[in-house]
């Protein structure tokens, strides 16, 4: 039977049979020639990445899977016929171009994209240099660590991060200082070529280099100066190892003196900076031009008194020969200023002489090379930075007071009621002025009644046109609670006084004069009245000493008064409330200690009533009155010492104490009002950091001597 095939069924037909031959001859072309080992020819133009994947496969016998996700065409052709693994590197340069990536997996080659070729299997390695893939030509995702021994590894990340692909991934593991990146194999070898010169050491070992001449007190600053003006002469640039996205401290040359054996030690971030500072020793570690006797140093002082340290030095002197006494000249004066009085007293005889500039606050030495060099030893050790430090004081002072008072007054009176100053009176009658009740009756009557304190009951009569109370009944109960905390403050140098006085100046008569009775004319002195006056408030004085081990020794005297209201009108004078307190204490940097306090509890009562009559159950509170009070007094005073010890230490803690009064200024402006014209009130400005380095401008105390000619 024969079967009907439509004409256009018949020729979809014949084109699906010619695309299949085609492919089969390709596909036997290639096995053919891989076989017999010839070149090939490559013409996909617009091919299914599917399918010339899977051609690759057959050509280089590589079982390669295709990811479902991997979709579209793509063009790959030679003019001349390649070798079997030449034509699988250009297929794989291909699919890069494409962002689509090979992982090798246990020899299953994956065509995944590239965004997810970082989380396949793939080929991990460590060590400075990467696997190279011979066979792959670089274009297949690999997984590299490195270790670095000198750089820090977040410090290359900003480096070499747009140095990998988009797709690809690199990362920092602090723990271990290493890099962790994925990415095409070819593009590894470039950075590790990058790493290799990088991780490199920083930093040459540390050299003490001796001085035959110079003084290394001396030398150290000049040195500084002419290699690395960003960093002091004696604080090192510590590198550490830096957290993920934070850069390291760049090492900078470091050159410290070392008195004891007149030596510098020095520290650079290369072999060539280390030359040259060898250099400069060199040419200035030289003898000196003058004499062994009779010369003469200037030392500029940093942070000492030259007055005061010219005495010290002068007894440190020892005597050479006999103990002669000879007045020696403790202070110079310059030309350009007033004259100072000199000061002569009597030393021993020691070969030098020691002069103190104040005008420039410099020693000028005369003495021997040897001699002067003991000194200097001594100047360098005296001449340093003294500590401050700040004491916060804390005045706590907690008062109650409660008191409670009742009372019943009667009074009746008797005789010719008619007239009231004629009839005589009965009853009880206690305390005085507002709260005694005949004094309230006469107030009464004359219309001036001033009732004490609380809540007054008072019954009366009219007699005689005149108003008379008959009893009175008081009831009072109060109730009073203070809280008071100072808390003043002081910044000293380490072993100096300090003192801080919040209050008022009041004044006390000490004594009068009175001239009762004389005429005007009598030649008699006129009255008068001696005032002493005195602080007022709060006053502390601090004396510290800091002591080796950071312990801080604390001479104290605190002291708060005040003026008592009541005596503000008193004809004796002022009466004033005094608390103080003067210790000594010890405490250590930052702690908190307790100088002293009191607590204080007083209760007192008082009762008046008629002997007998009074004692009666509930009838005899018509004839007493009765009150009582509590007075409770809680005062501590806490103390806390804080050593600051460079400018930084100083800047920061004042940066503090000003932004807290800024802070406060600021939550007290006025609220805004339309109306009112004016709604700021003023305020501190933000702080500005001042540049605390002392080596960006030289200034003429810095302690480096000059020879006088």
């Amino acid at each position: 039977m024969a079967t009907y095939t439509h004409p256009s069924k018949q020729r979809k037909y014949a084109i699906h049979f010619i695309a299949f031959l085609a492919i089969l001859t390709l596909f036997t072309g290639n096995i053919y020639a891989q076989k017999q080992g010839e070149h090939i020819t490559l013409n996909f133009v617009n091919a299914e990445i599917d399918a010339v994947a899977r051609t690759m496969g057959v050509i280089t016998g590589r079982n390669i899977v295709v990811d479902p996700r991997v979709k579209g065409t793509m063009n790959l052709s030679s003019e001349k016929p390649l070798s079997p693994e030449s034509a699988y590197k250009q297929f794989l340069t291909a699919l890069r171009l494409q962002s689509v990536a090979v992982v090798d997996s246990q020899g299953i080659f994956k065509v995944v994209p590239e965004a997810d070729a970082k989380l396949q299997t793939s080929v991990v390695s460590a060590g400075a240099v990467p696997p190279t893939t011979a066979k792959a030509g670089g274009n297949q995702i690999v997984t590299q660590i490195f270790n670095l021994n000198y750089d820090s590894a977040a410090n290359l990340l900003p480096i070499l991060r747009p140095l990998i692909s988009p797709n690809n991934t690199i990362n920092v593991n602090p723990g271990n200082n290493s890099l962790v990146i994925t990415d095409y194999a070819d593009n590894l070898q470039r950075i590790a070529k990058i790493i290799a010169a990088s991780d490199v050491p920083t930093a040459t070992d540390v050299e003490i280099i001796p001085l035959k001449y110079a003084l290394s007190n001396d030398l150290a600053p000049l040195l500084m100066r002419l290699v690395d003006s960003g960093a002091g002469p004696t604080v090192a640039a510590a590198t550490t190892a830096a957290t993920p996205g934070q850069t390291d401290t760049s090492v900078k040359t470091t050159i410290i003196a070392e008195p004891r054996s007149n030596a510098v030690i020095v520290r650079t971030a290369n072999a060539a900076r280390m030359s040259l500072i060898k250099s400069l020793i060199g040419k200035l570690d030289q003898p000196s031009s003058q004499s062994a006797s009779g010369n003469v140093h200037v030392v500029f002082l940093k942070n000492a008194d030259a007055l005061k340290l010219a005495i010290t030095l002068r007894a440190a002197m020892p005597s050479s020969g006999t103990a002669s006494t000879t007045p020696r000249v403790t202070t110079t004066t310059n030309t350009n200023t007033a004259s100072t009085p000199t000061q002569s007293t009597n030393q021993p005889s020691t070969g030098g002489q020691i002069q103190a500039d104040p005008a420039t606050n410099s020693l000028i030495i005369t003495a021997p090379e040897p001699e002067y060099r003991q000194l200097r030893a001594i100047i360098d050790q005296l001449d340093s930075r003294r500590a401050q430090v700040f004491v916060e004081s804390l005045i706590a002072e907690v008062n109650s007071d409660k008191a409670a008072e009742f009372g019943i007054q009667w009074q009746h009176a008797l005789g010719n009621k008619s007239n009231a100053d004629n009839s005589s009176k009965l009853g009880t009658n206690f305390g005085s002025g507002g709260d005694n009740l005949l004094a309230l009756t006469t107030q009464a009557a004359t219309s001036t009644l001033t009732p004490g304190t609380g809540f007054n009951v008072a019954i009366g009569t009219i007699i005689a046109g005149k108003n008379i109370l008959g009893a009175l009944a008081n009831f009072l109960q109060t109730t009073g609670e203070g809280n008071i905390l100072s808390t003043p403050n002081l910044l000293t140098l380490d072993n100096e006084e300090a003192k801080i006085i919040i209050g008022q100046n009041v004044p006390f008569v000490t004594g009068q004069y009175t001239n009762n009775g004389a005429s005007a004319g009598s030649g008699t002195v006129n009255p008068f009245q001696t005032v002493e006056r005195k602080d007022v408030g709060l006053t502390l004085k601090v004396k510290p000493q800091i002591s080796e081990n950071g312990t801080i020794k604390l001479e104290i005297y605190q002291e708060v008064s005040s003026v008592q209201a009541s005596s503000v009108n008193s004809a004796t004078g002022l009466i004033t409330n005094k608390r103080s307190i003067q210790t000594n204490v010890l405490v250590e940097d930052g702690g908190i200690v307790i100088l002293g306090g009191l607590l204080q509890d007083e209760f007192s009562g008082n009762k008046e009533q008629v002997p007998v009559l009074g004692d009666i159950p509930l009838i005899g509170n018509l004839f007493k009155t009765e009150s009582r009070s509590r007075k409770k007094t809680n005062l501590m005073v806490f103390l806390r010492p804080v050593v600051v010890r460079d400018g930084a230490a100083t800047e920061k803690l004042s940066l503090d104490r000003y932004d807290l009064m800024r802070s406060g200024q600021e939550s007290a402006q006025p609220a805004y009002n339309f109306i009112l014209p004016i709604n700021e009130s003023a305020k501190l400005p933000l702080p500005v950091k001042t540049n605390t380095n002392p080596l960006a401008t030289p200034t003429a105390t810095d302690a480096t001597p000059t020879k006088v000619n």
